[in-house]
């Protein structure tokens, strides 16, 4: 058998905290959890498995999600990441290609939101 993706896992030391910010961010829930806060598993509205969530030290920069909507969510977008706990790590610019925030997730995984003309 080949190796396939499955999800993308996050070391977090307070993976419940992580947990609730992607939830909110992304519109996930939590559809698996072992040892308590130990493994969490988030899954879409169809029950597929896209984020893991595992209690450890986070290591920054490691890995980096780009988020996308459209142009006229942006603001709004970009207002509901903080207000959920992401932090600004550069401020959102409008480039050629449409307008980017570089934010950080409340572990300090940078996510970029993006919207393309």
């Amino acid at each position: 058998m080949v190796a396939r993706f499955d999800l993308v896992t996050f070391d977090s030391p307070v993976p419940d905290r992580a947990a609730e910010f992607w939830c909110a961010a992304l519109h996930l829930h939590e559809t698996e959890r072992e040892d308590g806060d130990r493994w969490i598993v988030l899954s879409d509205l169809d029950g597929r498995r896209r984020i893991g969530l595992q209690r450890g030290n986070a290591r920054p920069g490691t890995v980096h999600l780009d988020l996308v909507c459209a142009m006229d969510e942006f603001d709004g977008e970009r207002a509901r990441l903080l207000a959920n706990g992401a932090t600004e790590l550069a401020p959102a610019r409008t480039m050629s290609y449409g307008r980017i925030a570089n934010l950080a997730d409340p572990d300090g995984n940078p996510v970029d939101l993006c919207s393309y003309h």
